[in-house]
């Protein structure tokens, strides 16, 4: 387990179990998983599939509930609430990333990144003045008015993540963020991803490709429902890590501009 003090963090998690009814049959999809993590931390969630990373990030994200254990998000033990408290701890506190995107294909990309506000009721011309900030934060200022269809599977990406932190979460959980871009959009989003880290965000990523996975502070190894690994990136090499990243998009992306 990493060592953070139990005073001081954003997730704590003991014990948590996730069983499914599969054909007749009990299978374990997470087993007997114990961690901490403290506020601003960026951590890397690797292992083969079916090891059961994305059982852990639904569970952390308030999507699913463990069959058992306990988890607190900041602060909050969230194991047993109800539903709709759960949504909105979920909208207040989490952002979302998936390989998918998720995009609404016929809304623009303004309107994809200002729907966690409508949830949170913000009034329309504050989710529109958001929304536009957000995107001109990512370099998406004049694609706004596009819908999905007309963007780049880079471009799509980067609305997903300006949606994913338009409600300024302190916590962005990412599942295989980059898994269906190419190497220049996946450099961009590893960045943009260090960018939000520096600010303050804890950033939680499940991924296949050990470049993005070297890019994060600390890794998770995971394997048949079990925590396998729990280590630190050494310093020196976190800092090589962020250097590596951050060119990786200067040469592919920000040299073009």
């Amino acid at each position: 387990m990493g060592k953070v003090s139990s005073q001081h963090y954003l997730i704590k998690a003991e014990g948590l179990t996730r069983n499914y009814q599969i054909g007749g049959r009990v299978v374990t999809a997470l087993d007997d998983v114990s961690l901490l993590i403290g506020p601003g931390d960026y951590v890397a969630i690797i292992g083969p599939s079916g090891s059961g990373k994305t059982t852990l990030m639904k569970i952390l994200g308030c999507l699913d509930r463990p069959s058992n254990g306990r988890y607190w998000l900041d602060g909050i033990d969230v194991s047993g609430l109800a539903p709709d408290r759960m949504a909105d701890i979920r909208n207040r506190v989490v952002g979302f990333l998936f390989q998918s995107f998720l995009l609404l294909p016929q809304s623009t990309a303004l309107e994809n990144v200002e729907m966690p506000l409508a949830y949170a009721g913000v009034k329309a011309s504050e989710r529109r003045r958001r929304a536009r900030e957000a995107l001109a934060r990512f370099g998406l200022a004049e694609r706004e008015t596009h819908r999905p269809a007309r963007l780049s599977g880079g471009e799509q990406q980067r609305v997903a993540l300006a949606r994913a932190v338009i409600n300024n979460p302190r916590l962005v959980l990412a599942d295989e963020p980059t898994g269906a871009l190419d190497e220049e959009s996946a450099g961009e989003v590893t960045r943009l991803f260090a960018e939000l880290n520096h600010s303050g965000v804890t950033i939680l990523v499940a991924t296949h490709d050990m470049a993005v996975a070297r890019c994060a502070k600390r890794m998770l190894r995971f394997r048949d429902g079990r925590l396998e690994g729990d280590r630190r990136v050494r310093p020196s090499r976190a800092r090589r890590n962020k250097l590596v990243c951050s060119l990786t998009a200067v040469v592919n992306g920000e040299a073009q501009a």
